[in-house]
Parts: C-alpha cells; sequence; structure tokens
C-alpha cells in the first residue's frame, strides 16, 4: 500500500503517461502554446466586453430617441432608425471579429507537424501578432468605455478603422500559422 502513494513512482509514472502523449512540461513550445491561448482568450475578453458596452448604448439611444408611437406618428423617425441600425450593425461586426478569433487556431503538438516545421518559431510569430491584437483590442475597448451612443455615431468612422486594423491582425495571424506548416 505505501508503494501507491510514493510520490517518486507516481511522477515518474505521470511524465511516462505525459511524454507518451507528446507533452512535456518543460519544452519552450508548450509554455509558448499556452501563452497564445491565454493572450487570444484576453483579446477575445476585450472585444466581448467592447460589444456589450455598444449593446448597451444602442438600447440606451432607443430607448431615448424612440418615443411613443402616436396616431399622428405611428413610426419612429427613419434617420433615428438609421442610426440605431448602424450601432446594431456594428456590434455584429465586433461579434463576427470575436468568432474569428475563437477559431483562430493553434498549431497542435503533434510528432508529424515538428518534424516538417519550427514550431517554436511559429509560435514566436503568432505571440507577437497575438500582442498586436491585444494592444488593439485594449484601444478600442478604452475608446467605446463610458461613451454614450451619439458620441459612438459621431465616431463610427475611427471605430470602423479600429476594426478593420483588427481584421488585418487576425488575417496576418493566420497567414504566418499557414506560412510554417509547410
Amino acid at each position: 500500500m505505501a508503494d501507491f502513494y510514493d510520490e517518486g513512482a507516481l511522477r515518474r509514472a505521470a511524465l511516462d503517461l505525459f511524454n507518451g502523449w507528446g507533452y512535456h512540461f518543460y519544452r519552450r513550445e508548450n509554455q509558448l502554446r499556452a501563452d497564445d491561448q491565454l493572450v487570444r482568450s484576453k483579446a477575445d475578453w476585450l472585444l466581448g466586453n467592447t460589444r456589450a458596452l455598444i449593446v448597451a448604448a444602442e438600447s440606451a439611444y432607443r430607448r431615448e430617441t424612440f418615443g411613443t408611437p402616436t396616431r399622428a406618428q405611428p413610426f419612429p423617425d427613419p434617420m433615428v432608425v438609421a442610426n440605431a441600425q448602424k450601432l446594431e450593425r456594428l456590434a455584429a461586426d465586433i461579434g463576427v471579429l470575436k468568432g474569428r478569433m475563437q477559431s483562430q487556431p493553434t498549431p497542435e503538438n503533434d510528432r508529424m507537424t515538428q518534424r516538417f516545421r519550427h514550431e517554436a518559431d511559429t509560435l514566436v510569430a503568432l505571440i507577437a501578432s497575438d500582442e498586436r491584437l491585444v494592444g488593439q483590442c485594449a484601444l478600442l475597448h478604452a475608446t467605446v468605455e463610458r461613451r454614450a451612443a451619439a458620441w459612438l455615431l459621431d465616431h463610427l468612422d475611427t471605430l470602423e478603422e479600429g476594426l478593420a486594423a483588427i481584421g488585418q491582425t487576425l488575417r496576418e495571424r493566420e497567414a504566418a500559422l499557414l506560412e510554417r506548416r509547410l
């Protein structure tokens, strides 16, 4: 019974299992892979919060500007509806980027791909891309935070440029990953 709780034997068995599965705790690639996933999850969180802020601003805008329908004017002003739809589209565009970010792969840790590419170099390139991505998402979040719908509508072009920059960074990340897979 004492052998069952022997830390040395348990550690060796665990390490043998991990090595058999292709994982080694102290490989640089494993740390870079974990960093890549962590950084992207933070960027994803920032985009999610930014989207929630815009949805809240759009909801407040609708409450404030859409009046109660009357017999004389049963429908809201078309300009007000168009502005609300612009905010709705902005939130949807952020949701699309969030989905693209979540679907971005991290290089697999298997023996065949390790033979044909330099995994650490790929991961370093991805981390550089992901750092830029987090910076862009943080800037977008800071720009939107505590802003009313009117401000968002006035600066819609700037916000769309920010989304385009994030989309470009995601495309560069995809390209870096695909180039190194060959």
